[in-house]
């Protein structure tokens, strides 16, 4: 059997599949990834890399820039779910896949259906007053302009993402904890595995076949019991259409 027709079989065995994913799986959505060849890693931001920018003390040391920097760069109101995201959630609808863990913030695994999704770095389509709570969408800050403010108080309204230096929310990571130790099928897709500590939830899978889908190498390619180079959108929509 090739690639996919293993692949194919896997998913048709399995009971409780899991989908771990990173920026590649939004990639063909027109979202860029962060260390790929085109990703925002590798832009010219002037002195400032990004992973300055995107930490918790560049908005609380610089909120006019980095709203400006976080609208422009991290904002795509209008991509849409791509072949893997509808993928993903049509095996959730037929019962085989248990749940998505996702270190994507653009909402896009709901807006395919999918209903079991731990946001492990939260989403962009939800934000909040960082002194009263308020809760606000992410056209609240699409049409706001500088620093969003709340309302209600005039305090700063920050997106309900994990920036850099600001640990993951402890419920959501136990969860996805939860969810892949329990799989007999753990798919990863779209991920270089090497951001920490989300790239650690490998090591909870206690199934026999781990299938990596991934252009380039990593880390758990070693383990791996399937590799798979091809897009993950054309593959995971093949396999499930079949």
């Amino acid at each position: 059997m090739n690639e996919k027709e293993t692949l194919r079989e896997m998913i048709k065995n399995a009971e409780r599949i899991v989908f771990f994913g990173g920026a590649g799986v939004s990639t063909a959505s027109g979202i860029p990834d962060f260390r790929g060849s085109a990703g925002l890693y590798t832009e010219d931001v002037g002195a400032e890399r990004p992973e300055e920018i995107l930490h918790t003390r560049y908005l609380s040391r610089y909120p006019e820039r980095f709203y400006a920097y976080y609208r422009s760069h991290m904002l795509y109101p209008y991509a849409e779910p791509n072949g893997a995201h509808y993928a993903l959630s049509q095996l959730e609808r037929e019962g085989r896949l248990s749940a998505v863990v996702t270190q994507n913030i653009d909402g896009l695994h709901t807006a395919a259906g999918s209903r079991t999704v731990h946001e492990l770095h939260g989403s962009v389509l939800r934000n909040f007053c960082v002194a009263c709570g308020r809760k606000y969408p992410l056209s609240f800050i699409l049409d706001s302009e500088g620093v969003p403010t709340c309302p209600a108080c005039g305090a700063i309204v920050r997106p309900d993402v994990v920036l850099y230096g600001e640990g993951l929310d402890g419920a959501v990571f136990d969860a996805a904890i939860r969810a892949i130790s329990e799989a007999d099928l753990l798919l990863v897709g779209g991920s270089s595995l090497t951001v920490q500590p989300a790239a650690s939830l490998i090591e909870y899978y206690d199934g026999e076949e781990l299938v990596i889908l991934n252009k380039t190498p990593t880390p758990y390619d070693g383990v791996a019991t399937l590799l798979i180079r091809d897009p993950i959108e054309e593959v995971l929509s093949e396999i499930v259409a079949e």
